[in-house]
């Protein structure tokens, strides 16, 4: 395993999105860590993620009202956050979100890979 392995956080409330997510991206080399609600993401940033990809419609939460809040803290702010969603309208809010991209559900593979190597 390469030292300068990128991690790669995904946060989705469809274990199926998940483990789809979670086998592309460790195809491609990355190190991944996923969770299905918005209370497991500050117990998961000790995993120092280099990216975030985060659904905007969890279960009982917000993804835009968590990336925001991430983009307000220190230790986070630095952290490119990619907002997924069924809903494409939800685009529209990646700039109130302070997100830093945005993929539509359901999404073409290399559109996932060309995003994430975007930021990583």
């Amino acid at each position: 395993m390469k030292s300068e392995q990128k991690k790669i956080l995904v946060v989705d409330d469809d274990p199926d999105i998940l483990e789809v997510v979670q086998l592309l991206l460790e195809g491609e080399g990355y190190l991944t860590r996923t969770a299905t609600e918005a209370k497991s993401i500050d117990r998961l940033l000790s995993f120092q993620p280099d990216l975030i990809l985060l659904d905007v419609l969890l279960a009982g939460s917000d993804g835009r009202v968590i990336s925001k809040r991430l983009k307000s803290q220190e230790m986070t702010r630095h952290i490119p956050i990619v907002l997924m969603s069924a809903h494409v309208s939800a685009r529209a809010t990646l700039a109130a979100a302070q997100a830093d991209d945005f993929i539509a559900k359901p999404f073409e593979v290399n559109a996932l890979l060309t995003t994430v190597h975007k930021y990583v």
